[in-house]
């Protein structure tokens, strides 16, 4: 199996993007992959999502900046085959201190060079900036999750057009895996609408897994876990199973 790195990006916040990207990795590893989990996010949402303290270093920070190598600032989680390197706030500074470097875009690129895993899945800060560049440079796939809200597609043509000027200027192998609905409500007409206009905008790139709006799937990272373990017969973890298995499809097939 070759090696995929897929970049979960949407520069709007609050769309899902680390809950899908912490439990996709968790998901892919049970299913005897090995993947990591690279936090790109100055929040390092995924990294205590994942149970770890954000004071710890080495971090993303130290590996993007050349302080520590990619292997000193990877850990193990619980889950067998899912590992993570982590971030914390001090990723803010890279975003800063790169830009004066030559070959900028390349950073975590070169970083991940000796990476040996079947999967890296890389949680983007919610920011077109140069850290998402840097994901976008280092992916050969990209995921975008979209809320079933009002304004869902607003943003979205910037995105893809950053996206097109990275695969034209910087990396050719980048390619849209898919698209992911989340924060789905079938009981609201508005979810079927916005559903409906990512069916028409995207067609068979819109995945057929829908992410729920689920209580346990936004419990689930307050306690350091993904929603397999806080809550695995839930509809939040079923939907997540289903989205993983098709992910890997696309990947594989």
């Amino acid at each position: 199996m070759k090696q995929t790195t897929i970049a979960v990006i949407n520069q709007k916040g609050g769309v899902g993007k680390t809950t899908t990207a912490t439990n996709l990795a968790a998901q892919l590893a049970s299913e005897k992959a090995s993947v990591l989990l690279v936090d790109l996010d100055p929040q390092g949402n995924a990294t205590s999502g994942l149970g770890l303290d954000k004071e710890l270093e080495p971090t993303t920070y130290e590996v993007l900046s050349g302080q520590a190598s990619l292997d000193q600032a990877v850990r193990p989680t619980d889950r067998d085959g899912l590992y993570i390197l982590p971030a914390n706030a001090n990723l803010a500074a890279a975003e800063i201190e790169l830009v004066s470097q030559l070959q900028r875009e390349f950073a975590l690129r070169n970083a991940l060079q000796i990476a040996a895993y079947d999967y890296i899945i890389i949680d983007c800060p919610p920011a077109l900036g140069l850290l998402t560049i840097n994901a976008l440079t280092a992916a050969n796939a990209i995921l975008i999750p979209v809320q079933s809200e009002y304004y869902a597609l607003e943003g979205l043509g910037q995105l893809l057009a950053t996206v097109q000027r990275v695969k034209e200027g910087l990396n050719p192998a980048l390619d849209l895996l898919g698209v992911v609905l989340t924060m789905y409500d079938k009981r609201t007409s508005l979810s079927e609408q916005v559903m409906h206009e990512l069916k028409n905008h995207f067609g068979d790139k819109l995945f057929k897994a829908v992410i729920p709006r689920n209580v346990r799937l936004a419990e689930a990272p307050s306690f350091g876990k993904t929603i397999f373990e806080h809550d695995r017969w839930s509809k939040g973890a079923r939907a997540y199973k289903q989205f993983a298995k098709e992910v890997a499809k696309r990947v594989n097939g």
